[in-house]
């Protein structure tokens, strides 16, 4: 299913910086010149990390993983997950806003409780959780 993907500028300097036709979008080719399989991808990247000496559990996979974990902890929603990861079910970009919520609500659930050093500045929450809880009268 094709789904969109805003190209960042780095990105897009680095297909300006490319030679041959610009109508074709497929980057990552074999030594065979046609487009990856998702397998043949992940194998191919498998190889170039063992050849990096990079740890077994850097693959493809898990780059993803650290990036849609990464967005969920910046507060991406369901439908942004879905939307940048090509997701076609909502229970797929769940398994990393429900982990990132439940982190968010611990450390705004922290604050209520004085003493707990959650919230401290080696832990900041952000502005609207320090709002929320003003806004419910708790006292800090």
């Amino acid at each position: 299913m094709p789904f969109n993907v805003t190209i960042m500028p780095r990105l897009q300097s680095a297909i300006d910086a490319m030679p041959g036709d610009k109508k074709n979008l497929t980057f990552l080719v074999t030594h065979q010149n046609k487009p990856f399989t998702a397998a043949g991808f992940g194998n191919w990247f498998r190889e170039m990390c063992r050849d990096a000496k990079l740890p077994e559990r850097c693959t493809s996979h898990g780059l993803r993983k650290a990036a849609a974990t990464y967005l969920a902890e910046q507060g991406a929603s369901d439908h942004q997950l879905m939307a940048w990861f090509g997701w076609t079910s909502i229970s797929q970009a769940q398994v990393y806003t429900k982990e990132a919520n439940r982190k968010r609500m611990a450390a705004q659930a922290g604050q209520l409780v004085s003493g707990t050093g959650i919230g401290s500045p080696i832990n900041p929450v952000s502005q609207n959780s320090q709002q929320v809880i003003e806004n419910v009268g708790v006292r800090k």
